[in-house]
């Protein structure tokens, strides 16, 4: 088979086909409209949309997809990534000849090896018994094919992620830079869980530096990498964190992951639309998704050595503001999501486990606390609540317990009022709800308090007075990688604008001292351009509930 991108109009003049052995043309002047079953595809990626309706078995409306001219702003789609996705729709017809030639020409176009390597397995899967293919690929193959991700970093442990090829036993081993102790954590990767698992490493020392390597039968199968654990529990430190949301895939934009590795920060928190999957149905999306940024090398690189802390959004649970309501089983797709999500994120917990799935965590950093919040499991418009009763029962308790000098409350869409207008995807959708959260930190005198949030592909500051406690600050940012731009809101109803930036992809980078008289927290703008771009400080004394009259 061979596969044609046609013209709407004649198309006997107008067709272009891609050569058995050529796939170079860029077919920037199509002018193909394809209706797309009324799927609302975010983010406009060409290459995850194609995917999606190739698990549909809509084979001729794919090739159609990966071949138009991308818009504005649309993530766009590079050759060695068309190859790859015309690949799939080759294997599932059955034309593993074309298979195998399309997949020659994305690999010699740049595709990662561990993308072809880890699948989607469920669409590749054939070629595995083509002989040529076997034949060409017994000299190419790899054990570790994603990670090392770094994560879950406590003053004295850490946990590294990794997936490998096949069902392999894995060790991770801990040196401190001199080398002088040693310390050795061992895991399986299983077919049941994607080929990945977490391998945990105990016993080190605050605020010290390590290296480590991966081992796969006593070889070492990656470049050795360094981390730092966190400052002791409690203690005062100096800490310096970056955060974000809005990371679909866009090709253009991929050094995002060079620049924030080159900011030395001691963790990375990733709040939500981190891939952009869209397609709560089909395994096979969520694979191409995830796979595609784990084998971005960048990517790699920086989550070797970064502590990633990660919650999901709608584009990662599910679609474009969606309200899955507040059961545990309905949608019925709810719990392979959230599966999924465990399987390749390397968080501290997930919500409260298989009984109580979900995303929401705390940990401590010093004496900073983060708690991240689950924004979309159980939410539920008509009942009033975006969170569920169990996650709010455990955001109370663990707001009265918390011990940091700072308490970061992070949420998947901003607490700002007026910041998405007209919309009740944000906390205006719940206005009952976040009021009880904040009534809650005024009524037991819970001081630090700052908000952090992503949805919006901007990064700004706001203020948010309170008639009966000290105002609450909120930093969002989300735009890491996206195209797609939201405009800076200076009066938004109901909060206050203070500094915000659109211009480019940018993050957010929060500085902590809470070693001075009066601990504070630097919120500076950094775009891809690793060019600081605003900032402003919090003080804690700004940060404190008035003394009630007796």
């Amino acid at each position: 088979m061979r596969y044609h991108l046609e013209f709407n109009e004649d198309s006997s003049r107008n067709e272009t086909a891609f050569e058995e052995t050529r796939m170079t043309t860029r077919l920037n002047t199509l002018l193909i409209f394809v209706a797309l079953s009324g799927h609302a595809f975010a983010q406009h990626d060409p290459g995850r949309n194609a995917v999606r309706l190739l698990a549909e078995d809509q084979f001729d409306e794919a090739i159609e997809l990966v071949g138009k001219e991308p818009r504005k702003q649309n993530s766009p789609i590079s050759e060695s990534d068309r190859c790859f996705v015309l690949a799939m729709i080759a294997c599932r017809q059955g034309d593993l000849d074309e298979a195998f030639d399309l997949v020659q020409q994305a690999i010699n176009q740049g595709l990662p090896m561990e993308r072809l390597l880890a699948g989607p397995r469920e669409f590749l899967e054939p070629l595995a018994s083509h002989p040529p293919y076997i034949e060409w690929i017994a000299s190419k193959k790899k054990r570790l094919l994603h990670g090392p991700m770094l994560g879950s970093i406590t003053d004295t442990s850490a946990k590294f992620w990794v997936r490998t090829a096949d069902e392999l036993n894995v060790d991770v081993v801990v040196q401190t830079v001199s080398e002088t102790k040693e310390f050795k954590g061992t895991g399986q990767t299983s077919k049941a869980s994607d080929f990945t698992t977490t391998i945990s490493v105990s016993g080190l020392s605050p605020d010290t530096q390590y290296q480590y390597e991966v081992l796969i039968d006593g070889q070492n199968v990656c470049p050795s990498a360094k981390f730092r654990t966190f400052p002791q529990q409690g203690n005062p430190c100096r800490v310096k964190i970056a955060f974000g949301g809005g990371a679909g895939f866009t090709p253009q934009y991929e050094s995002m992951w060079k620049t924030l590795k080159s900011r030395d920060v001691n963790a990375m928190l990733l709040l939500g639309d981190n891939v952009y999957v869209d397609d709560p149905t089909h395994s096979g999306t969520w694979h191409y998704c995830y796979y595609r940024r784990q084998s971005q090398p960048d990517w790699r690189r920086l989550v070797a050595s970064v502590g990633v802390f990660s919650i999901y959004d709608d584009h990662d649970f599910a679609e474009n503001d969606c309200v899955p309501g507040p059961h545990v089983e309905k949608p019925e797709w709810k719990r392979e999501v959230w599966n999924t999500f465990t399987q390749n994120w390397v968080n501290p917990a997930y919500g409260n486990g298989v009984e109580q799935p979900g995303c929401w965590y705390d940990f401590y950093i010093g004496d900073i606390h983060f708690i991240m919040l689950d924004g979309r499991y159980y939410r539920d418009l008509k009942g009033g609540s975006m969170l569920g009763p169990v996650q709010k029962k455990w955001l109370q308790e663990t707001l009265k317990s918390s011990t940091g000098k700072f308490k970061v409350l992070a949420s998947p869409v901003p607490f700002s009022p007026g910041v998405k207008p007209g919309s009740k995807d944000t906390w205006d959708g719940f206005p009952s709800e976040r009021e009880s959260i904040f009534a809650f930190i005024e009524e037991h005198q819970i001081n630090g308090v700052i908000l952090m949030a992503a949805d919006r592909h901007r990064s700004d500051m706001r203020r948010i007075p309170r008639p009966n406690g000290y105002a609450l600050y909120e930093v969002m940012s989300s735009r890491l990688t996206n195209v797609h731009t939201h405009n800076l809101l200076q009066d938004a109803k109901g909060s206050e604008f203070i500094i915000g930036y659109n211009d480019q992809c940018s993050f957010g980078q929060m500085e902590f001292d809470t070693t001075s008289e009066d601990p504070f927290v630097a919120f500076t703008i950094v775009n891809i351009d690793n060019q600081p771009i605003e900032s402003r400080t919090l003080k804690l004394s700004e940060l404190t509930c008035p003394i009630s009259s007796p």
